[in-house]
């Protein structure tokens, strides 16, 4: 057994990207699964309309001044 990857063969080394391989899939299978099932068409009609106020002028001293 080698406890070095630098002098791992070349099995060994093929083993170890075939792991990474399949965990990553895993975890990104997982990922998609766990995602919810929203349907976006309804979320977007549902959305709140934010209207502009009262326009407001900033003065270099900090106070707010409305017009």
């Amino acid at each position: 057994m080698n406890h070095s990857i630098h002098s791992a063969d070349r099995a060994t080394h093929r083993k170890i990207v075939v792991v990474a391989l399949v965990a990553g899939i895993a975890v990104a299978a997982l990922g998609i699964a766990a995602r919810t099932n929203a349907n976006y068409s309804e979320t977007a009609q549902a959305t709140h309309v934010i209207k502009a106020g009262k326009p407001v002028v900033v003065t270099s001293s900090g106070a707010s001044e409305i017009r």
